[in-house]
């Protein structure tokens, strides 16, 4: 029998991710000048590249902005045009992205963790909580990490939508093929 929600993650070309509580830990760090730091998982970095190298795209939308989105969207060649910082209101930059890019909802894939992200997450083809979300939005999600925000939350995310789409065992497999490393 198929898994309706692995269907769902087949027709995805475009994920969009929240910031603080999925790919960070939702906790902000300050230092006595005022200056923010955040702190970004490697793995879930990996994995965002890995989707990325197989034709899906990401999009960030956060109610928060900060310097440190930016760069951290630079370090893992994000498509510029696809940040959205500042957007209490989640639905303006989710509209622009439907314009932008010409998906259709059933399409697009929304990782959230608060109530904040629910208006797009009840709009998407597969809504995904994080682990430690709040309660009322994974009532809500079709999917939940098995990882918390911050700790490994989004590269479930990678891991299971290239899985759906047939691509995962492929992908790992080539890090054990010696003949394909590069010399």
């Amino acid at each position: 029998m198929t898994d309706p929600i692995k269907t769902l993650a087949q027709n995805i070309k475009l994920i969009i991710f929240d910031i603080d509580g999925v790919l960070t830990d939702s906790r902000l760090y300050y230092d006595n000048q005022g200056q923010e730091y955040k702190a970004f998982n490697s793995k879930d970095g990996h994995g965002i590249r890995l989707l990325l190298e197989n034709g899906i795209e990401i999009a960030l939308i956060t109610g928060r902005t900060s310097e440190l989105v930016l760069a951290r969207a630079k370090n893992l060649r994000l498509n510029p045009d696809l940040i959205y910082q500042g957007y209490r209101d989640k639905i303006p930059a989710f509209n622009d992205l439907l314009d932008k890019t010409g998906y259709t909802r059933e399409q697009i894939a929304y990782v959230g963790d608060d109530v904040i992200d629910l208006p797009i997450m009840c709009q998407v083809g597969l809504s995904i909580a994080v682990n430690d979300a709040h309660w009322f939005v994974k009532e809500h999600a079709n999917w939940i990490t098995q990882q918390s925000g911050g700790k490994g939350a989004a590269r479930d995310v990678c891991e299971f939508v290239l899985d759906a789409q047939g691509k995962l065992k492929a992908l790992y497999q080539a890090y054990l093929d010696v003949d394909s490393q590069p010399a």
